[in-house]
């Protein structure tokens, strides 16, 4: 099951999640995006998102509006619906309406291979190349991956250093799709939040500074969160037909 958590507020952009992308909101482009996937459900705190979803023929659940984070709503929303344990659930944030299905279909893929070997991963999640200008963006977030691809650490800071600087150096620039079982995905919001997830305010620390392990799927994408106007500007530009 995909579900998208969809928090009205946006203290960056105001209600962005309903900003016009091509003729549709932007959750519901999102939804659309992907529903040829599996099932998807939105998670929201609005009552004005849950009717929209109706309209557009979207199931859609009310949750809390105390979530500190979109993984703790999508939590709450898997527990209402009383999925199995073993239900593979896939969060896609609602700013990613042009997130291409094969990343996202990587990542599914990724966690019924987790299944299927009992492997032990809390959480699976993907990266892709980018280049060292775009590394320079706090707000594209890095991650370092050892031998086996699975994450050591995540940061909006440029890491890994070239001490040699490199002059072509690449990065891996985190996408953020997350991948779990329900029962991972239980294990992870119980957990309590970390101090370098409080320093970094990336909450997928919190798995990592517990001793939990994230795997990583390298994906071809040219998709970006939209946070901005600017990057709603951008990705029209990039992505307009």
């Amino acid at each position: 099951m995909i579900i998208i958590p969809a928090r009205l507020n946006s203290s960056r952009f105001a209600n962005k999640i309903l900003v016009d992308i091509l003729g549709l909101p932007m959750v519901i482009r999102t939804a659309k995006q992907v529903s040829s996937l599996d099932k998807v459900v939105i998670a929201t705190d609005s009552q004005e998102v849950v009717d929209l979803a109706k309209e557009y023929g979207f199931d859609a659940i009310m949750t809390s509006s105390s979530h500190n984070s979109g993984t703790d709503r999508i939590n709450e929303a898997v527990n209402i619906l009383n999925l199995s344990d073993d239900e593979i659930i896939i969060n896609v944030q609602a700013d990613e309406p042009f997130i291409e299905i094969e990343v996202v279909q990587a990542v599914i893929n990724r966690v019924k291979k987790v299944k299927e070997n009992n492997e032990d991963i809390m959480i699976t999640s993907c990266y892709k190349e980018i280049s060292s200008e775009l590394a320079d963006d706090p707000n594209h977030v890095k991650v370092i991956l050892d031998e086996h691809s699975n994450a050591i650490y995540f940061s909006r800071a440029k890491v890994p250093y070239h001490r040699d600087h490199y002059e072509n150096a690449s990065y891996s620039g985190h996408l953020g799709i997350y991948g779990f079982t329900k029962k991972s995905l239980n294990a992870f919001c119980k957990l309590n939040p970390s101090k370098l997830e409080s320093l970094e305010k990336l909450e997928q620390l919190r798995a990592i500074d517990n001793g939990n392990k994230i795997a990583m799927v390298k994906v071809q994408s040219k998709s970006f969160g939209i946070d901005t106007q600017e990057d709603l500007n951008n990705a029209l530009k990039i992505f307009k037909k």
